[in-house]
């Protein structure tokens, strides 16, 4: 791996782990039990899953979440492919805090949005959040809400979780909610260009942003207020276009949210701040 200059951060950071993970899921064993088995001797058909599954990440070029069909968000697993872009949003670290301290009362939250849910993985984690929520998780595409079906079932959510194909906002009418969480696209098409080949391997459409990168978010900012109750939260993750987003909207109030020793991802504006655009 090193040796081919792979890029790493789809769920593991460096060579060392993501070898770990991949031997271990390829010969069935505990994802995060490696030292007890170091001697042991593989069978041939262990020995070929094992070079299958490396000819493919190190030759290949392909992710190891789409090698093993699995990604994790902490606790929870959640089966992707090719159709969907492997999570690593900072809001599932909020999620599984329930947003404290922004909402105080995780039981008085009733209605909840996951836009751009891509595998369903936030919308998930909300229903895990938010026991007493109805959750609409919305994507454009049809070949993403696929995945996100079937992780909505593996977790058998589908009384709580209802998917809809809308382009943002414009399919859902006159709903509201309480919280909209949403990590949209927001790769910008100067970077969109140099990504390394474990990164276009994932989907485009889930990835670009326009030239600046804003052009998701722009809409959802602009909209996002109509959606929202009086109180409610939109939380948004924009990777590393904080100063871009607030120079172009600087009337807004952003909460910069600290997450994984970083404040510069993820925001936070109440609808009332939003009604000033």
């Amino acid at each position: 791996m090193n040796q081919a200059q792979l890029h790493f951060g789809h769920g593991t950071q460096n060579s060392y782990d993501e070898t770990a993970y991949l031997l271990l899921r390829c010969l069935h064993l505990p994802p995060d039990t490696l030292e007890p088995f170091l001697d042991a001797c593989l069978t041939e058909v262990e020995r070929e899953d094992v070079r299958e599954a490396f000819d493919k990440r190190v030759n290949q070029r392909i992710p190891a979440a789409y090698i093993t069909h699995e990604a994790w968000l902490g606790e929870f697993s959640f089966y992707v492919d090719e159709r969907v872009i492997i999570p690593r949003s900072f809001i599932a670290q909020l999620l599984r805090e329930r947003l404290v301290p922004w909402i105080i009362d995780a039981d008085c939250v009733t209605s909840a949005l996951d836009l751009c849910t891509g595998s369903g993985c936030l919308a998930i984690l909300l229903a895990d959040a938010f026991p007493n929520a109805d959750i609409d998780a919305v994507d454009i595409s049809a070949d993403a809400l696929a995945v996100a079906a079937r992780n909505v079932a593996d977790y058998d959510l589908g009384d709580q979780i209802s998917l809809i194909q809308s382009n943002l906002f414009a399919g859902l009418e006159e709903q509201q909610y309480d919280i909209i969480v949403s990590n949209p696209p927001y790769v910008n098409a100067a970077s969109m260009a140099e990504l390394p080949p474990e990164y276009q391997a994932e989907p485009a459409l889930a990835l670009a942003s326009g030239i600046d990168g804003l052009e998701h978010i722009r809409v959802i900012l602009e909209q996002a207020n109509k959606y929202l109750y009086p109180k409610g939260l939109l939380i948004a993750e924009i990777g590393h276009n904080r100063d871009l987003l607030e120079a172009e909207f600087p009337q807004l109030r952003f909460t910069w949210i600290e997450t994984d020793g970083s404040d510069e991802f993820v925001f936070v504006l109440s609808k009332e701040q939003l009604d000033v655009l």
